[in-house]
């Protein structure tokens, strides 16, 4: 008996500390993984998906330095401290910046968006110029005991500083929240004039970024609260909370990847025609122009292309952006979204009265929605049912008949 428990303490320090430095570790591997997903195709790309891919090498690059930190290669890590300070309160401003991105902005721009990173970098230079007056031993010792050299006056203006920078990044993470918010709020119905999967028109997706960057803040405040002293000397914090940032970098990355501009206004109408209001155009133009757009749905059923977007109706249609938006609108007090999957619904309708034995997954498939889920929820959104419920419907309707 004595000689198993002897085992299991000899295994688990054996594995313990490999577990610590998998954890410590794997927010950077989640990171660069992410980071060059995100990339791809440059060309292909949008904007807030190529700077979620540069948050994502500054996240690796926080998290190494970190790694450094916690298994005490004191010596390197005091050359990655002073970045880190400066990337660290980066963050939260630049998901700041993503979402103005999925929202108002057309590109990255340093006359657009630099406002919104230089308070963190005045502070970060700040702190570096104490860090370059500060004596080297001072220093190197200082970074893992913050109550050291309490009588230094140099050591002094880097606690303030710290708690400066502490402020600093609790103060953004909520600005961060309710300006995230309040961008996804004001923008988020054009992406129902613009998008026909039911999903990206609801903007899900970046709602649940949201959550994620709250639930990391919350993490990141919760080390912070702690102090880097006491899960320093606590290895069971170190791997609760390092997971629990793996954990969101990946639902950020995934999230990312999937996430589709909230206002697509920079997509420009090429067709050479005028943008009009609808009761500026003839009357007889407006029954010509209707017609396609109805022909394009009733004749070419285009429509059942999952990936259908209003600038793919304006280009069959030869007409514009405004245009369209405006005619189904007024015509059908609908936005582009529901339009489309009104026809979406249509279809199925007559498929499941032919093929009642379809799995949903062909169903979604044969009727152009992006998936079960958007199936469900445009289902859902017209009637109220669940698809199980509304199948039944139908099928009773067609033995009654």
């Amino acid at each position: 008996m004595n000689l198993t428990v002897n085992y299991f303490f000899i295994f688990v320090k054996i594995i313990f500390p490999m577990l610590r430095i998998i954890l410590l570790l794997s927010p950077v591997y989640v990171s660069l993984f992410w980071a060059l997903a995100l990339t791809g195709n440059i060309k292909t790309h949008s904007a807030p998906r190529l700077l979620l891919s540069k948050f994502m090498f500054l996240a690796a690059f926080c998290f190494f330095a970190h790694f450094l930190y916690f298994e005490h290669y004191s010596t390197i890590y005091t050359y990655f401290d002073v970045a880190l300070q400066l990337v660290v309160n980066f963050i939260f401003p630049a998901f700041y910046i993503y979402f103005r991105l999925l929202t108002v902005d057309e590109k990255l721009s340093f006359k657009a968006h630099a406002r919104y990173l230089l308070i963190p970098v005045l502070l970060g230079a700040v702190y570096g110029i104490g860090v370059f007056f500060t004596p080297g031993p001072a220093y190197k010792t200082w970074l893992f005991n913050e109550q050291a050299y309490p009588d230094s006056p140099t050591i002094q203006f880097l606690n303030v500083m710290r708690l400066i920078l502490r402020i600093q990044f609790l103060v953004t993470i909520v600005i961060t929240l309710i300006g995230s918010y309040q961008l996804i709020r004001k923008y988020g119905a054009k992406a129902e004039q613009f998008y026909s999967d039911i999903q990206d028109g609801k903007n899900s997706i970046a709602k649940m970024l949201i959550f994620t960057i709250f639930y990391s803040g919350m993490a990141a405040l919760a080390a912070i609260v702690a102090g880097r002293q006491l899960i320093l000397a606590k290895d069971f914090l170190i791997i609760t909370i390092w997971f629990v940032f793996s954990v969101a970098l990946y639902l950020i990355g995934y999230l990312g990847i999937k996430q589709k501009p909230v206002n697509p206004t920079f997509d420009t109408d090429n067709s050479g025609i005028e943008k009009k209001t609808l009761e500026a155009i003839p009357v007889t133009a407006q029954n010509k122009i209707r017609y396609k757009i109805l022909m394009q749905f009733e004749e070419n059923k285009i429509h059942l292309n999952s990936q259908l977007n209003i600038m793919d109706v304006v280009e069959a249609v030869g007409t514009n952006r405004s245009y369209i938006s405006s005619f189904i609108n007024q015509q059908y007090n609908q936005n582009f979204c529901s339009f489309v999957n009104s026809y979406r619904l249509e279809e199925l309708e007559r498929v499941i009265l032919q093929n009642p034995d379809y799995s949903y997954e062909t169903l979604a498939e044969s009727c152009g929605f992006g998936s079960v889920n958007s199936l469900k929820r445009a289902i859902s959104a017209r009637t109220g049912l669940s698809m199980t419920e509304w199948k039944e419907d139908q099928l009773s309707k067609k033995r009654m008949l």
